[in-house]
């Protein structure tokens, strides 16, 4: 496969060397072509140097236009990539204009278009670049939406290049065309729960919810009906796949119970609490300087249950160990009737972290560890081997 990676003239230019090498360590030929801005944050010879080939900077250039050199790479490419998108360069794609080699070839190009944007937070905003994104959002290109943070210019808000790490497995994501869930139905569950104890306290934990969500979405890409069960977090929701918004552990046992049995393949990515307090204070609990006393109570083990009741489903848990990682996992694995165990040792600190190590278990087989990924990459792996245990088990009973 081949991708162009167009690249524009922003500071977080030189990331995209980054992603470049990202692509080639996944197997992928890449084309580099650098706008004249962006040959002023990071030199051609940088990208030739590690590629191997020449890199395009021009529209017209000596030996390069016995063919017409926008019109043949558009055919040979299966993606565009820009990273990063500046607003000039949303602008051209946006109306049409074609006055260098990247806008040109743009308007040549069939392939599918991905766009990762990186500008000052008030330019983002601008409704001249709103209008530009919505225009190629209706077109159907993807985008990498850029993260909040500190700029280059001082000023701190939504504006900074996305993660290396979550454009390169977009870009792979795109490129999959993978059908292999088509016509199957995926529960997946994300997030921590909330348990309450007065109206304004309650117990919970650091899930981010990263995890689930980048199972959600991989699913969805792979041709799945998915349905997401997620507790509060702070992410997006997923376009396109049935959400269910819940709080408590109680919440999530309700709706997973409701889609279960229609599912073909359940993923417990949540980190459901174990413990809930054994009543609600119904009005807040005053400070009195004295120590307090709160007591709680298990709350029901969700996928303990689903193990019990399991038919077609293939059933996938989660577990996040600080000691004795892959004996704890194999414990859980047969205790609760699990066809696979993602163990994740969290003792280092990663929880909300976009990229992970874990083990991958299943009953009878060795730990895979897949290592130092993006969570979209490890969420595609996961399903991977949860397509192989339907398969055996499909062929098991025939």
């Amino acid at each position: 496969m081949k991708v162009a990676l167009g690249v524009t003239g922003c500071i977080a230019a030189y990331k995209a060397i980054e992603v470049m090498r990202g692509l080639q360590k996944a197997g992928i030929s890449v084309q580099v072509v650098l706008t004249r801005s962006a040959r002023r944050f990071v030199a051609p010879l940088t990208f030739e140097a590690l590629s191997g080939q020449s890199v395009i900077t021009d529209m017209f250039r000596s030996g390069r236009n016995i063919s017409i050199g926008h019109i043949h790479l558009a055919q040979e490419i299966q993606l565009l990539a820009v990273v990063p998108a500046t607003a000039n360069i949303l602008g051209k794609f946006a109306y049409g204009i074609a006055d260098d080699f990247l806008s040109t070839l743009y308007l040549s190009c069939p392939a599918p278009v991905l766009l990762a944007p990186a500008m000052n937070v008030e330019m983002w905003r601008h409704p001249a670049v709103r209008s530009s994104v919505d225009i190629l959002k209706k077109r159907g290109h993807s985008f990498v939406d850029p993260e909040p943070g500190m700029l280059a210019c001082g000023m701190e808000g939504e504006g900074r290049l996305a993660e290396v790490d979550v454009i390169v497995a977009r870009i792979l994501e795109d490129l999959r065309q993978d059908t292999s869930l088509a016509g199957r139905r995926v529960l997946v569950t994300a997030g921590p729960t909330v348990e309450d104890i007065d109206p304004i306290r309650f117990l919970s934990n650091r899930s981010s919810g990263k995890m689930g969500y980048a199972i959600a979405r991989a699913a969805q890409s792979r041709g799945a009906e998915v349905t997401l069960v997620s507790g509060p977090t702070a992410l997006d929701t997923p376009a396109g796949i049935r959400f269910i918004q819940v709080r408590s552990a109680e919440d999530m046992k309700k709706a997973v119970f409701e889609f279960y049995p229609e599912s073909d393949i359940v993923i417990k990515a949540a980190a459901v609490a174990d413990y809930r307090p054994s009543e609600l204070a119904g009005d807040k609990i005053k400070k009195t300087g004295q120590p307090a006393i709160l007591s709680l109570v298990p709350t029901d083990d969700i996928l303990a249950q689903l193990g019990a009741r399991k038919q077609k489903q293939v059933l996938i848990g989660f577990t996040a160990e600080t000691q004795n990682l892959l004996e704890s996992a194999r414990e859980k694995m047969a205790r609760k009737n699990l066809d696979m165990i993602v163990a994740n040792d969290i003792s280092s600190g990663v929880l909300g972290a976009d990229s992970a190590t874990v083990h991958v278990l299943s009953p009878g087989g060795d730990a895979l560890r897949i290592e130092n990924c993006s969570k979209l990459e490890i969420a595609h792996r996961i399903l991977d081997l949860a397509l192989r245990v339907q398969s055996l088990r499909n062929a098991g009973s025939h």
